[in-house]
């Protein structure tokens, strides 16, 4: 006859049984597990190519609203502008594109993460709508090292990028106590976003050993590039460790692509942690196809995330026949003209303008949707008609 199971019994039984799966299944030490369990490799050039052939040719802006200085305006709460997204990301649209590089902020993500992650979605569900998928941008090296939460400064007049900040500023940078802090802003999003099909990728750092030439190199960090390269190999990892859809890049941006032996250490780390390649080129077309042709040698998707740079001879005309040629992905500077004021060039910040350029350096709209170029403009909807 069985004898009956008292509860004790019972007990006793499930406590040796958990004990025992822990100890063959390595449960002792459950966030270590999960953590190795979640995180994905480095896409092959074959995952990665798989990917891009689902994409069709991706084409857009890098875009900021006309009403936005910078990064933490286009964010923060009180100016946060869904009215005016709507009506350009509509321009946008109307031009055939069908993405955007849009900069998000550390101390957007501090000041208020829940209401952030509001407004991100907000912005996907106006970019979604207009058939945008932007790839955002985590960190970025350009411009003021010194980012405030709160109200922006106002525009310096016929200055291009007057208030654009870095992210994360000069004294998180060289503060490793703060680092827990950038990994909990790009575990946050990432994760929140993983399987999210509205977004197209995640670039993790903007021209990361950017020193800002003149305008604010007097005050960087001198030896900034040992500050920065082990914190991208990072946030790498923190970003790839949210198990995301969607690729991780971040774009070379200047020097000698080769061969592998010429690659600044920082390149080298950047092409080797992306899952898709890209690059930013404002030189010559010919020049252009160059780099085109010497980063096909990893066998993945090419992604050119910033070019146009109508005096230096980056055009759209140029350049997009080109990369058409070649199926890369091409993200020109600039939409629309506003406080940014990128249709002044990068010298503006040592030369005098008292009126606007002869011709713009970058930017494609004036502010109530006027085309700056209207031969551009028919380009680039012949050219995107005809995908």
């Amino acid at each position: 006859m069985m004898r009956p199971i008292t509860m004790g019994f019972f007990r006793t039984s499930l406590f040796f049984l958990v004990v025992s799966a822990c100890l063959f299944s390595g449960c002792n030490n459950p966030k270590e597990r999960v953590d190795s369990d979640s995180k994905r490799g480095i896409w092959t050039a074959e995952e990665a190519n798989t990917w891009y052939a689902r994409q069709g040719w991706l084409v857009g802006p890098n875009y900021t609203p006309a009403t936005a200085i910078n990064q933490l305006e286009m964010w923060q709460e009180e100016t946060f502008d869904p009215e005016t997204i709507d009506k350009e990301l509509g321009w946008a649209e109307g031009l055939g594109m069908n993405t955007a590089r849009v900069y998000l902020h550390d101390l957007a993500y501090q000041q208020d993460s829940a209401r952030f992650i509001d407004r991100i979605d907000h912005f996907l569900r106006l970019a979604d709508k207009h058939g945008i998928r932007p790839l955002f941008v985590f960190f970025d090296s350009c411009w003021d090292p010194f980012p405030v939460s709160g109200k922006q400064r106002a525009p310096k007049p016929h200055v291009h990028n007057s208030g654009w900040v870095q992210s994360p500023g000069q004294h998180a940078l060289k503060d490793s106590a703060q680092y827990p802090r950038l990994e909990r802003y790009v575990k946050g999003i990432v994760s929140h976003f993983a399987n999210d099909e509205r977004i197209l990728g995640w670039d993790v750092w903007n021209e990361p050993d950017n020193m800002t030439g003149p305008s604010y190199e007097a005050v960087e960090i001198k030896d900034k590039v040992s500050y920065v390269l082990p914190l991208l190999e990072q946030v790498f990892e923190w970003a790839r460790s949210a198990d995301p859809s969607q690729p991780l890049t971040s774009g070379v941006w200047a020097g000698d692509w080769s061969s592998d032996s010429t690659l600044k250490p920082i390149e080298r780390l950047q092409i080797e942690q992306s899952d898709v390649i890209s690059f930013h080129n404002y030189d010559t077309p010919e020049d252009f196809e160059k780099r085109i042709q010497q980063l096909q040698r990893y066998g993945k998707p090419l992604l050119c995330t910033e070019y146009m740079a109508r005096p230096n001879g980056s055009t759209f005309a140029g350049f997009l026949p080109i990369a058409k040629k070649y199926n890369v992905a091409m993200i020109n500077w600039g939409f629309v003209d506003g406080k940014t004021q990128t249709i002044y060039p990068w010298d503006s910040w040592t030369k005098t303008y008292t009126a606007e350029p002869p011709l713009w350096f970058h930017d494609i709209f004036r502010r109530d949707g006027t085309p700056y170029k209207q031969e551009e403009v028919q380009l680039i909807k012949q050219l995107l008609t005809n995908r």
